[in-house]
């Protein structure tokens, strides 16, 4: 019998999943899917990110550092970028970095800072379809890192604080970063 020797080395996929796509390989016909962009046997999310969320997904076929990454209670630090419709302001900062108050608990403090994207290393790419415009309701940008993951929680954390999530883009996962992956572009790494 003969063996792959690919298939028992670790990987690590750092994926920019695109807006729209689900964090699977399987689906129903008309879904956009993680087999439409990467093509590598035997790896799997390490967590997930909503549909209607973009940026870094982590997939492996390291089921430890699956783990690590996932679960709760390692409180792997994860970066978001969100843009929420009107302008956020130090009150909303304040409270985001104090823990919100949700139906399901209150969360654990953040990390938050108002977001000038043209002093910014990372530069964030058009999304498609575009998120909705209103003429005379200005939108504007904050940064988020938690080290929990209740489900929609950004989403969730914005709307309490009164600025509903318009983008959701994740940055980073611990030190794992997008650097400058457009959407759909993936890189491997050995582990």
């Amino acid at each position: 019998m003969s063996t792959n020797p690919d298939s028992s080395r670790k990987k690590l996929i750092l994926f920019n999943k695109p807006f729209n796509t689900l964090c699977q390989f399987s689906g129903e016909n008309n879904d956009n899917l993680l087999s439409d962009f990467i093509k590598i046997k035997d790896v799997y999310p390490a967590g997930r990110l909503d549909k209607d969320s973009e940026g870094l997904l982590l997939l492996t076929n390291d089921g430890r550092l699956q783990h690590k990454i996932s679960h709760p209670k390692h409180k792997m630090q994860k970066t978001y970028w969100v843009q929420v419709e009107g302008i956020i302001n130090e009150k909303a900062i304040h409270d985001l970095s104090s823990g919100v108050a949700l139906k399901d608990g209150i969360t654990k403090p953040a990390m938050a800072r108002i977001l000038n994207l043209e002093n910014e290393d990372f530069t964030l790419w058009e999304r498609d379809p575009p998120i909705r415009f209103r003429k005379n309701i200005p939108t504007s940008w904050l940064e988020l890192i938690i080290s929990e993951g209740k489900n929609r929680q950004v989403r969730r954390m914005t709307a309490a604080c009164g600025f509903p999530t318009l983008r959701l883009i994740r940055i980073a996962i611990g030190n794992w970063h997008l650097n400058q992956l457009r959407p759909g572009e993936y890189i491997e790494q050995n582990l």
